[in-house]
């Protein structure tokens, strides 16, 4: 069963740097990684900022754009998770993607704005509708 964690983050953080963190993390502790965007453009952009948001980091990683795949590296970044994708899934999207179900573990960032909050508590009540216990994981509290 897919676990779903909701992470609030705090107003200091952004959420694109955050995902990045979290995302070398992940790959460090051997876990393959999908970042799911809602644009190719987006995707993009994270792809850029995974080789430059810490100096001295490195996360082999690859854009799935287009008709692009994602090839051998253990994180991926795009619209839709390429097969040998289930490990984990960052989404940072407007919808949750329907291949959610087939990931082990689902991330969702909640940025401190309200905008982004209301979306989220979409995603959590979506989540909570198909059968599954999303938990909230306060970062503000833990800081």
């Amino acid at each position: 069963m897919t676990r779903v964690d909701f992470y609030l983050l705090p107003a200091s953080e952004s959420v694109l740097p955050y995902a990045c963190r979290l995302t070398e993390k992940a790959y460090r502790q051997g876990h393959k990684v999908f970042l799911a965007t809602d644009t190719d453009e987006e995707a993009a952009q994270l792809d850029d900022l995974l080789w430059t948001f810490r100096q001295g980091s490195f996360v082999p990683h690859s854009a799935v754009t287009g008709h692009t795949a994602a090839g051998p590296c253990p994180v991926a970044v795009g619209r839709q998770p390429p097969a040998g994708f289930n490990d984990v899934m960052i989404n940072l999207g407007s919808t949750v993607p329907e291949a959610f179900r087939r990931f082990r573990r689902v991330i969702e960032l909640v940025g401190p704005d309200d905008a982004a909050r209301a979306l989220k508590r979409e995603h959590f009540r979506y989540y909570r509708s198909q059968g599954l216990s999303p938990a909230m994981v306060d970062l503000e509290a833990g800081a």
